[in-house]
């Protein structure tokens, strides 16, 4: 077979396999059922939060944690920031002794979040001591600008979560909070402008739709992955894959993934909640998106390690080790995607050029259906998501806007390919250091933190 015609069944190939993918994430979406409450009463809840220069955002948040959550324990571990994290941090602690400043210095500090959270974890354990008390503690990671939903202990507490005492961990829905900011960049023009607040509707559109139709199928395949917000873990489901080390989560660029593969290796069930929720900032500028997914990307392609041993556990069925499987590969089909994709688009031009009347007469005997129809289903895959977020998500968006919406998703899924690239030539190369995504705050022209003291 020639190059193009291995290209043309390859990308025919992975479009179908996409296509079913998103039937499947589309019924199940639909068909998702609300969680059960339960008494937040019976278990300890200890809030963690790893900082590094978030001066902006953390006093607030520990305001919002105090008011909404009084019985919490909030444990900020401030990883040798070079701003006035600890010093806000540390006036509330004098006020409040459920407020815990855990301080780390160079040269152990800035190791990443990973890191930090195993400290957080050494802390928690020593405070909360060997006693029965262990088996009703959960660990909340919670980012610094993070807002959860008044409703999370709640529904975390029920028989869908943590009353199930084979449930190790629960993640919730996470949503962004300035997603209906009209001018992020006051000191800049209206297009600047549209695009900040498209690019902040994308990431809520990606999070509440198809990322929240993945978790609701891996609560069947019970492969319900962490993420680094809103994430929730019993202590003892930590202890039982700390080690030695006392250290539960990895040096992954994707800690977050990686410790819930650990906890189902170790037998554990995760969770998932979509009726309680964590507010965060989206980001208004690409650069600083493009760094935070390509350090997503790279860590699932670091996490492929694990493969073998889900292969060869009982602790997974085989819808659980294809969904393992598929989140592993994604990166990598999308380097090799935006090889198969192009080519024959690239080849297609070309005859165009050389070949005008041939290819007029391809495009008059059925052609330009096809490829009607092709770029159609293409787009629809990802438009689709406009409008189940205006009818499942945001009822006050109009249908125009979800139309609008649906057709930027499609523009906005291209970015995939460029972050796959990046983080394959970041993995090939050998550099994993961890970098930390910069806030709005720290964008010239940005206006403060979109964080409000009230979740919806």
């Amino acid at each position: 077979m020639s190059l193009l015609e291995v290209s043309i069944s390859l990308s025919f190939f992975l479009g179908l396999v996409f296509l079913a993918y998103v039937c499947i994430l589309v019924r199940g979406f639909v068909k998702a059922k609300p969680e059960r409450p339960g008494d937040p009463g019976e278990l300890d809840w200890h809030f963690v939060i790893p900082c590094r220069d978030e001066q902006a955002v953390i006093g607030g948040t520990l305001a919002y944690l105090e008011s909404t959550f009084p019985e919490a324990h909030l444990w900020v571990i401030d990883d040798a920031s070079g701003d006035d994290t600890a010093a806000i941090v540390a006036e509330r602690a004098a006020r409040n002794p459920r407020i815990h400043l855990l301080e780390r210095k160079l040269p152990d500090a800035r190791k990443g979040k990973g890191a930090a959270l195993n400290h957080g974890y050494r802390e928690i354990s020593r405070h909360v001591g060997d006693s029965e008390l262990r088996a009703r503690t959960i660990v909340v990671v919670v980012d610094a600008d993070g807002r959860p939903s008044a409703n999370m202990l709640e529904l975390c507490a029920g028989p869908d979560a943590f009353a199930d005492q084979a449930v190790g961990a629960v993640q919730v829905e996470v949503r962004m909070v300035n997603r209906d900011v009209q001018r992020p960049l006051p000191g800049k023009g209206p297009l600047a402008n549209k695009f900040a607040a498209m690019l902040a509707r994308m990431q809520d559109i990606e999070f509440r739709g198809p990322i929240s139709a993945m978790q609701i199928i891996r609560r069947r395949t019970g492969t319900v992955n962490m993420g680094g917000n809103g994430q929730m873990n019993r202590l003892t489901a930590l202890d039982s894959i700390a080690g030695e080390t006392a250290e539960p989560w990895g040096n992954a660029l994707l800690e977050d993934f990686e410790l819930g593969l650990r906890l189902m290796l170790a037998g554990w069930r995760t969770a998932y909640s979509r009726g309680s929720w964590v507010d965060q900032e989206a980001l208004w500028s690409l650069p600083p998106l493009v760094v935070q997914r390509t350090r997503w990307a790279q860590g699932s392609m670091q996490c492929l390690r694990y493969l073998p041993r889900v292969w060869g556990s009982p602790c997974f069925s085989t819808a659980g080790f294809l969904e393992i499987l598929y989140f592993m590969l994604r990166p990598w089909v999308q380097v090799v995607g935006s090889i198969v994709y192009v080519i024959p688009l690239a080849v297609f031009a070309f005859n165009a050029a050389a070949y005008r009347d041939f290819m007029a007469g391809f495009l008059a005997n059925g052609g330009l259906l096809l490829m009607f129809a092709y770029g159609v289903v293409g787009i629809a895959e990802f438009a689709i998501w406009g409008w189940f977020y205006r009818s499942r998500c945001e009822p006050g968006v109009t249908r125009r806007s979800a139309v609008y919406y649906g057709l930027s998703v499609a523009l906005y899924s291209v970015l995939n390919y460029v972050i796959a690239w990046r983080a394959f030539g970041r993995f090939v190369s050998g550099r994993g250091s961890w970098k930390k995504t910069k806030r709005n705050s720290e964008l010239a022209g940005a206006r403060a933190p979109a964080v409000g003291a009230v979740t919806k």
